[in-house]
C-alpha cells in the first residue's frame, strides 16, 4: 500500500480526527495510487494515522476511512459501515415513523463521499468522491443487504464531483424504480419524491425538524415562503393552521410540484395557499414596495458560497434577503432562515442575519437555532460548515 506522508505538525488534525487531508499537508506519495485507491498516511515522523482514499485533483488529498492501524478497507469493511449508519436510524426514536429517512451522511458515518437517503422501498445513493466511487459496488450490495431496498437508485450528477476529475452517474443500480409516484409521508403530509430529476437525491429530508417546528408556529399567522421549492414548509404550513401561504420560486417545475403535493392532501385549505413563480430578491422588493406584511417568513435559498472562497458574495446575497425578509414581518414576527453554504459557518451566518436586523431597523433576538433533521448527524470532528444551519428571529 502506498503511503502518503505529511508535512511536519500537519497530523494534529488527524489526531482530531478530522477526516480531510488537504493538498497543503502533504509532503509527498511514495509509492503509486490510482484515484480511490487506499493509501496509508502517515506523519512526517513515521507515525501512522490512518488510511484514507486518494484524490490527486482535488484539493482534499484524501479522505479518511479509518484511523484504527487494525481496520482493513475492503469489501466487508463498506457493508458493515453501512449496516452501522442504517442500524443508527432504525433504532433513533425520532424517526420511527418516517418513510423518509437519510441512511448515510458522509463522514458523520465514517463513509466520505457517501450519501444515501431512503424513500419508502426506494434508495437513493449519491456517490461525490474518488473513493466512494472506488467502492461503489461494496456500498450498493451493503444498501441493498442493510435496507431490503427493493430499488437503488443513484444520483451522482453533484458538481463537486467535478473537483474529484468525475462525471456525473445516473440511474438505477438495483432493481428497478417503481411506475407509480414516489411518495412519502412526513408530519402527517404527503409529499412527492422525484429520484430523477429532483434536487439532491429528491427531497430535502434535513428539513424535516424544521418543516414541522414551522407548521408549530404558523398557527393564525400569514406566512411567506422564499425558495420554496415543492412546497414542504408552506403544507407545513397549512397544517399548522396558518391563515395564508404565499410561496415562491423561480422554477415552474418545482411550483407545480407543490400544487400536486397540496392536491394530494386534502385535509388542507388550498383556498389559502398562493403560488408565484419569480427570482426572489426582486420578488421581495415588489412586496416591500406594495406594503405587504407578514407574521412569518422562511428563506431557504439554494447554496450561495459551495466554498470558502465566495463567502464575501454569498454574504452580500445572504445579507440582501434577510434584510428584506426582516423588513415585510409585522411587528411580533418571526423569520426562519437557512444557509445550506459550506464557506458559510453558523457564527459568520448569525453575524449576517444580525447586520441585517440592525440595518432594517427591528429589534431581533433569536429563538432557536435550527439545524438539520436526526437523521443529518454532524460527527464531533466533521467539517461543520458543510451543514445545514439557520435561525429562528423573532422581531419586536
Amino acid at each position: 500500500m502506498s503511503k502518503l506522508v505529511l508535512n511536519p505538525g500537519k497530523e494534529r488534525s488527524l489526531l482530531r480526527r478530522h477526516p480531510w487531508v488537504f493538498a497543503g499537508s502533504v509532503a509527498r506519495l511514495d509509492g503509486r495510487a490510482r484515484p480511490g485507491d487506499t493509501v496509508e498516511v502517515v506523519a512526517a515522523d513515521g507515525r501512522f494515522l490512518g488510511r484514507a482514499a486518494w484524490s490527486p485533483e482535488s484539493q482534499i488529498r484524501a479522505r479518511m476511512w479509518s484511523f484504527a492501524v487494525d481496520i482493513t478497507i475492503d469489501h466487508a469493511f463498506f457493508k458493515r459501515r453501512v449496516a452501522e449508519s442504517v442500524a443508527r436510524r432504525a433504532t433513533h426514536p425520532l424517526l420511527a415513523d418516517e418513510s423518509g429517512v437519510r441512511l448515510i451522511h458522509g463522514e458523520s458515518d465514517g463513509l466520505p463521499g457517501v450519501i444515501a437517503d431512503r424513500f419508502g422501498d426506494v434508495a437513493v445513493v449519491q456517490l461525490t468522491s474518488a473513493g466512494a466511487e472506488k467502492w461503489r459496488d461494496a456500498i450498493v450490495a451493503g444498501l441493498v443487504q442493510a435496507t431490503g431496498c427493493t430499488a437503488v437508485y443513484e444520483r451522482s450528477d453533484s458538481d463537486v464531483r467535478g473537483l474529484e476529475g468525475l462525471g456525473p452517474k445516473t440511474g438505477c443500480v438495483h432493481g428497478e424504480l417503481p411506475q407509480d409516484v414516489l411518495t412519502i409521508v412526513e408530519n402527517g403530509v404527503c409529499m412527492e419524491v422525484d429520484v430523477i430529476s429532483g434536487h439532491k437525491t429528491g427531497f430535502y429530508l434535513d428539513q424535516r425538524d424544521n418543516r414541522r417546528l414551522t407548521g408549530l408556529f404558523a398557527a393564525g399567522r400569514s406566512v411567506l415562503n422564499c425558495f420554496c421549492y415543492t412546497g414542504g414548509f408552506s403544507l407545513q404550513a397549512l397544517a399548522g393552521g396558518a391563515t395564508s401561504v404565499l410561496s415562491i420560486d423561480s422554477s415552474g417545475p418545482a411550483l407545480d410540484a407543490g400544487r400536486r403535493n397540496l392536491a394530494m392532501n386534502p385535509q388542507l385549505d388550498a383556498s389559502r395557499a398562493e403560488w408565484l413563480q419569480a427570482d426572489v430578491f426582486e420578488a421581495l422588493r415588489v412586496l416591500k414596495s406594495e406594503g405587504r406584511r407578514f407574521d412569518l417568513i422562511v428563506l431557504d435559498p439554494p447554496k450561495f458560497a459551495p466554498s470558502a472562497a465566495h463567502a464575501d458574495r454569498a454574504s452580500r446575497a445572504y445579507k440582501d434577503i434577510n434584510l428584506f425578509g426582516l423588513r415585510l414581518l409585522n411587528p411580533g414576527g418571526i423569520l426562519m432562515t437557512y444557509s445550506c453554504s459550506g464557506g458559510i459557518g453558523l457564527e459568520l451566518f448569525q453575524k449576517i442575519v444580525a447586520g441585517a436586523a440592525s440595518d432594517a431597523g427591528v429589534d431581533a433576538r433569536i429563538l432557536h437555532r435550527l439545524s438539520a433533521s436526526a437523521d443529518h448527524p454532524v460527527g464531533l470532528a466533521a467539517p461543520e460548515g458543510e451543514y445545514l444551519k439557520g435561525l429562528a428571529i423573532q422581531v419586536g
